[in-house]
């Protein structure tokens, strides 16, 4: 059975305070001291205490910012630039997570791989340079998911449990890469407040395979639900200044409202029910969504101790944070015990999964 047997990370070397990042934007969105405090009292409340960034601009003082012009009249970086950032950080970043999760495991002995990301994009892409960079075999299966968001990791773990059915040999190496924070926006809106506070750069990598080479989550099954009365709730797009995001703070609600009844379903198939789960993998998009899983399900906030600890930690990477997630539970899991993950995107969508530790 498709099996998630290992899981590596990396993030950017720039570490940033949350307290950092703070006076950071209440310089660049130029604000008065009115918005200043409102900006202060939402960063205070959000549980994130660092986020990391290929950007330094955020952690130093304004006379030394190079990405974002300190000259509130200047131009900011146009998408040309931001994704001349992505093509020189995302490989490095990709290539540590990949190390990190193979360990002394020969890279050409993987048979396909499955990139993931929605924060940069070109042609030959980032699986080509992996595949030059890593040497791995030129017969290579390659396949990408672009711009699903933050549930994308998991919709990767559904192709590789496809994958891996269907070929008992197959070696899946799934790469998520998001560098978020190169699409900071000058304009002071509501949704460039919540991206700006909440979002941060990282990578995960995982393997999976028929589990035979050692022990980790055996994938069970996937569930998966569209809520269109969600779709201008979360969305991200394509511009000329770079990607711009729109977040309501309605999708808490959304997710409140349905997620009692997904995970319900999404249980159904393999006959478990909430008290079975050992291990509740939620991506933690922020904190007022991971309180409304709590309350939804019922369940106490020490059940979503890791999500909670990897928003503290690294914010909201879009979709390498649920496996950085997994790969805290995979280091505590037991044989026999199971984990339900589930992870948001726009649509809105939620996307789930359903595995057991062996």
């Amino acid at each position: 059975m498709a099996t998630v047997i290992s899981i590596g990370t990396s993030v950017p070397a720039n570490k940033h305070q949350q307290e950092d990042i703070l006076h950071f934007m209440q310089d660049a969105f130029d604000v008065d001291d009115t918005e200043k405090r409102k900006l202060k009292y939402l960063y205070h409340q959000s549980s994130i205490n660092t986020r990391h960034s290929v950007i330094a601009d955020f952690g130093i003082p304004k006379e030394h910012w190079e990405f974002i012009p300190a000259d509130k009249n200047a131009p900011f970086p146009n998408l040309d630039a931001r994704m001349d950032v992505y093509d020189k950080k995302a490989l490095l970043l990709s290539i540590a997570a990949i190390k990190d999760c193979l360990k002394d495991r020969d890279p050409q002995a993987i048979t396909h791989l499955i990139t993931v990301s929605c924060t940069g994009m070109r042609a030959p892409g980032l699986d080509l340079q992996l595949t030059e960079a890593l040497k791995l075999a030129p017969t290579l299966f390659r396949t990408s998911v672009n711009f699903m968001g933050c549930y994308a990791a998991i919709h990767a773990l559904k192709l590789a449990k496809l994958i891996v059915d269907g070929d008992d040999a197959a070696k899946v190496l799934i790469v998520c890469t998001e560098l978020c924070t190169i699409h900071f926006q000058k304009e002071y809106t509501v949704d460039n407040v919540s991206s700006s506070m909440l979002f941060a750069d990282g990578c995960a990598a995982a393997l999976v395979t028929n589990g035979e080479e050692g022990s980790g989550f055996k994938l069970l099954s996937f569930y998966s639900l569209i809520d269109n009365n969600g779709k201008d709730d979360m969305s991200w797009k394509l511009s000329s200044k770079g990607f711009l995001m729109s977040l309501s703070s309605y999708v808490a609600d959304i997710i409140k409202a349905d997620i009692g009844g997904l995970v319900e379903k999404a249980l159904l198939p393999n006959n478990l029910q909430v008290g079975d789960i050992a291990h509740w993998c939620i991506h933690p998009g922020g904190r007022k969504i991971l309180e409304s899983v709590e309350q939804s399900l019922h369940i106490h906030k020490t059940q979503l101790q890791e999500s909670y600890e990897v928003l503290g930690k690294y914010g909201n990477m879009s979709s390498p944070t649920i496996l950085f997630v997994m790969k805290a539970l995979m280091a505590n899991a037991l044989e026999g015990e199971n984990l339900f993950g589930c992870a948001f995107g726009p649509g809105l969508t939620m996307e789930t999964l359903t595995a057991r530790f062996a």
